[in-house]
């Protein structure tokens, strides 16, 4: 798959996600249906001979690194301002809050921050990086969220969409 390709991939998985965050969706008991997207993204980033420059191995690295640790970051963020509640049948719910939308905002001009400073640089950051960093997210707010479900006790009076 060409750069390209994997750039529009991105956008369209960010796309997707993004607009469903905001909407009330039930949340199944097996959250491992979950886990195809970030594999997806993860082997297509692992697969990017421009992961890492190899003129500037170090500072490219320490970027990669960085942009990780901020997804993951994210990630824990995105899934603690998720407001997950169970209803009366006991199903399982989960929606995004205004919390979610500052804190996606705040993830994309670190992001850009982290291009500006890597460009500044003269590091040339592949496309791997920004997929490797959509599947960290990605895994991580499925985890939180996953693991927020479970936690979730009986509520009584709660409506069934939010």
């Amino acid at each position: 798959m060409g750069s390209t390709a994997n750039v529009a991939l991105a956008v369209v998985v960010v796309v997707y996600i993004v607009a469903r965050q905001f909407r009330a969706r039930r949340i199944a008991g097996d959250s491992r249906r979950m886990l195809v997207i970030p594999a997806v993204l993860a082997v297509l980033a692992l697969r990017d001979h421009n992961l890492i420059d190899h003129a500037h191995r170090s500072t490219s690295v320490a970027l990669l690194v960085v942009s990780i640790l901020l997804e993951v970051a994210m990630g824990f963020a995105w899934g603690f301002t998720t407001r997950v509640w169970r209803d009366d049948s006991g199903a399982v719910w989960a929606k995004g809050t205004a919390a979610t939308g500052f804190a996606w905002v705040g993830m994309i001009i670190a992001r850009i921050a982290l291009y500006a400073i890597g460009s500044a640089m003269g590091v040339v950051q592949g496309q791997g990086v920004l997929l490797l960093s959509l599947a960290a997210v990605l895994l991580v707010r499925t985890a939180v969220v996953s693991w927020r479900a479970r936690e979730t006790g009986p509520s009584y009076g709660v409506p069934a969409v939010g």
